[in-house]
């Protein structure tokens, strides 16, 4: 999509009618073009087609006053925003003051720009900026040149702390964009061991010895996205639900969170729910659920539309334990959601958890339509391979209740052929050896009952461990002990 459609169409209530506003502020007996391209936008979406735009408000077909028009739209929707929003963030306000200060620099009003770098100087040292305080530091430094009032080595010191700071927060932040990454790119089916996992629990552990630190509400919300994301990535849920509980209780009572790290106790609040989920606490999870909605909407529902998908998620998930028809209900809800269309992971979760739960109330004919819809989506296509993988494993399992083992021969070459390098991954023995369990039964007709494969079922579910029991879309274990009861 368009940048300057995907500004207009980002815009809320507010925003549209504050822009309206703004633009109106230029009285003209012409009509507006910059306002009918706006409504043209707004009114046709994502169907708006550019070239019906340019006919319609150049009718001689020249492009080129169209583009123009479209950049001086981009810079008033620009100008409106920052505008409007001047004040409303402490990090937007301490950036613009910031801002504020150089343009008074750039004029040579020097006691106005040490006046707005002390007011941004302030502000970044309450929300703990420390890449702002940086830039601040350099320009009193630069202004202590013009200025007799200020002494430079005062600002040379704290420029130097800062930097000790920084330097520190800077490795645990490159090294937690490291794991994260490696957590979404994977779908959290990541090989076992991960060095990068052990940096970060050393380097928490050096910061949290650190003297120089100790103390900084930046640094103890650094930690929290440390020592959560290992936890996270060994899959210790106990651990992580106890550690979560003591920290939002101590972040809570210490009154730290606030408007500019409210994603954080979204965030938090989030993890939370998922590590009681997983630890069969559905009932209080649900319960904590009801605490997320709360929280977002918070601050005029700042982040709202972004964690509305890991709300409703946290509903279906636990619902799917304790009231199997409410999480279908809910997910066939979602199907219509607008807004959360727009999620990346919607269709796959909409689709592949109607498939999985249809699996397990034994709908198998719903559970391969819900499935076919997922394959059949444009987005599949930009699915993780371990997780297609495993998809592929859950419709050879449908296949089989369906009877259709005529498919089943083509399906389980096209599987080895396409999922080679998953099938040779040693994180995924157990669907390997779920493969060979397959085709020995209902390809080559071996008994179930026999003591070679009753032998081989039991090395099978003595491979089970909490990573696996993650990674599996249905449970394994169980559906060949069904088997082996028919």
């Amino acid at each position: 999509m368009d940048t300057l459609n995907q500004m207009i169409l980002g815009l809320n209530k507010e925003e549209i009618r504050f822009y309206k506003i703004y633009s109106s502020r230029i009285s003209s007996n012409q009509p507006r073009k910059d306002i009918e391209l706006f409504d043209l936008v707004r009114k046709e979406r994502e169907v708006f087609d550019e070239d019906a735009a340019i006919a319609k408000l150049y009718p001689d077909g020249n492009k080129n006053p169209y583009y123009r028009l479209k950049n001086r739209l981009k810079s008033d929707l620009s100008k409106c925003l920052i505008l409007q929003h001047f004040d409303n963030e402490d990090q937007t306000q301490a950036i613009n003051l910031y801002n504020l200060a150089r343009h008074y620099m750039s004029r040579n009003l020097y006691p106005l720009a040490e006046h707005f770098l002390g007011k941004a100087e302030k502000r970044a040292l309450a929300i703990e900026n420390l890449e702002l305080l940086d830039l601040i530091y350099t320009e009193f430094i630069r202004l202590s040149q013009e200025l007799l009032s200020i002494n430079p080595e005062t600002y040379i010191l704290k420029r130097q702390e800062n930097e000790t700071r920084l330097k520190s927060l800077r490795q645990i932040d490159d090294i937690l964009a490291t794991v994260k990454y490696r957590l979404k790119i994977t779908q959290n089916f990541s090989p076992v061991d991960n060095p990068v996992v052990d940096m970060l629990q050393e380097t928490v552990q050096q910061l949290t010895d650190s003297k120089e630190l100790k103390g900084s509400s930046a640094l103890r919300f650094k930690i929290y996205q440390a020592v959560s994301q290992i936890l996270l990535q060994q899959h210790d849920y106990p651990n992580l639900e106890d550690y979560l509980r003591v920290t939002y209780a101590d972040f809570e009572k210490e009154k730290l969170f606030n408007r500019s790290n409210h994603q954080t106790k979204l965030q938090m609040l989030t993890y939370m729910v998922n590590a009681l989920f997983k630890n069969d606490k559905s009932e209080e999870s649900l319960q904590w659920a009801e605490k997320l909605k709360t929280a977002m909407e918070e601050f005029d529902r700042l982040h709202f539309d972004r964690f509305l998908f890991f709300y409703y998620n946290s509903l279906v998930i636990n619902y799917s334990k304790v009231d199997m028809e409410k999480a279908i209900s809910i997910l066939r809800d979602l199907e219509h959601n607008e807004k959360l269309k727009k999620t990346p992971f919607y269709i796959v979760f909409v689709y592949l958890n109607l498939s999985i739960f249809h699996f397990d109330l034994g709908d198998y004919r719903e559970s391969i339509k819900r499935l076919n819809q997922l394959y059949h989506h444009e987005r599949f296509a930009n699915t993780a391979d371990s997780l297609k993988f495993r998809i592929a494993i859950l419709e050879i399992l449908i296949r089989l209740e369906l009877g259709d083992t005529d498919f089943l021969e083509y399906r389980m070459k096209q599987i080895k052929k396409d999922f080679k390098e998953q099938l040779e991954n040693q994180e995924n023995v157990r669907e390997a050896m779920l493969l060979d369990l397959i085709s020995d039964m209902f390809l080559k007709g071996r008994s179930l009952r026999s003591d070679e494969m009753k032998d081989r079922i039991k090395l099978f579910t003595k491979t089970t461990s909490p990573r696996s029991e993650d990674a599996e879309l249905v449970n394994y274990n169980r559906w060949l002990e069904q088997k082996l009861k028919a």
